[in-house]
């Protein structure tokens, strides 16, 4: 199992980004896909869910309506799109696979390796 971030940056407040995560999992089980932030000093939170059965997705209310979680099923890539950033989005943005529909970071199995956002 293997998952690889790309796609972060800097941007200024407003702007918008795209991140990747290149996945490698078994195709024969479901997850719950995520990403999940962590800033400096604060806790990882999970901002985004989507479900490999039936692609449902979950937002953490401060970025519904400005973030969007999709799935190339072909690519095999998890997306996180990101749209009219804030200073706060800055964080670590990290992909992660697990078994069970949750934000609490404890509960993902997978991980990739992070891809810094700053906004500033």
């Amino acid at each position: 199992v293997q998952l690889v971030e790309s796609g972060g940056g800097s941007v200024q407040t407003g702007g918008s980004l795209r991140l990747s995560c290149a996945l490698s999992l078994n195709p024969t089980s479901d997850y719950c896909l995520a990403w999940l932030r962590q800033a400096p000093g604060k806790e990882r939170e999970g901002v985004a869910l989507i479900f490999t059965r039936d692609h449902s997705s979950y937002y953490l209310g401060s970025v519904k309506g400005r973030f969007t979680i999709s799935r190339d099923n072909d690519k095999k890539t998890l997306y996180l799109q990101l749209g009219s950033l804030k200073t706060e989005d800055t964080a670590m943005y990290y992909c992660a696979a697990g078994l069970r529909r949750t934000y609490d970071p404890y509960e993902y199995i997978y991980w990739g390796q992070g891809t810094q956002v700053t906004v500033s």
